[in-house]
């Protein structure tokens, strides 16, 4: 290699190393280990807030007096475990299903629902 070859290979590494060294300034690895809330944002006060904060669900999530039909979720509960299927009555206002279909399909509704569950104490 002539001379002037080996400059410019040590001129190029020169310049290589200079980008690097202050490209580096630009890295976001020290924005990534802070303590805030949002990245914008240095509110000291709100995020040790959110850290010392004892319980942080609301109020109303520990509510367990849920409202439900128990006797209708028995019934569902039972029918499940005994693999029986309400067949649904059709709903639309066509002619498409016939009277006898409808009286069969009322028929095994009243009987399910004259087979309800023991009450509950």
């Amino acid at each position: 290699m002539s001379l002037p070859s080996r400059i410019n290979h040590k001129r190029m590494a020169v310049v290589a190393l200079a980008a690097g060294v202050l490209l580096g300034g630009c890295s976001d690895i020290y924005y990534d280990r802070r303590d805030t809330i949002a990245l914008g944002g240095s509110d000291a006060v709100a995020s040790n807030r959110v850290i010392h904060t004892v319980d942080p669900w609301p109020r109303h999530s520990e509510n367990h007096n849920l409202a439900f039909n128990g006797e209708r979720s028995q019934t569902a509960v039972e029918r499940y475990q005994h693999n029986k299927v309400i067949e649904p009555v059709s709903v639309t206002t066509s002619s498409a299903m016939s009277a006898t279909q409808q009286a069969a399909a009322a028929a095994a509704a009243q009987a399910t629902a004259a087979s309800a569950a023991a009450p509950v104490k």
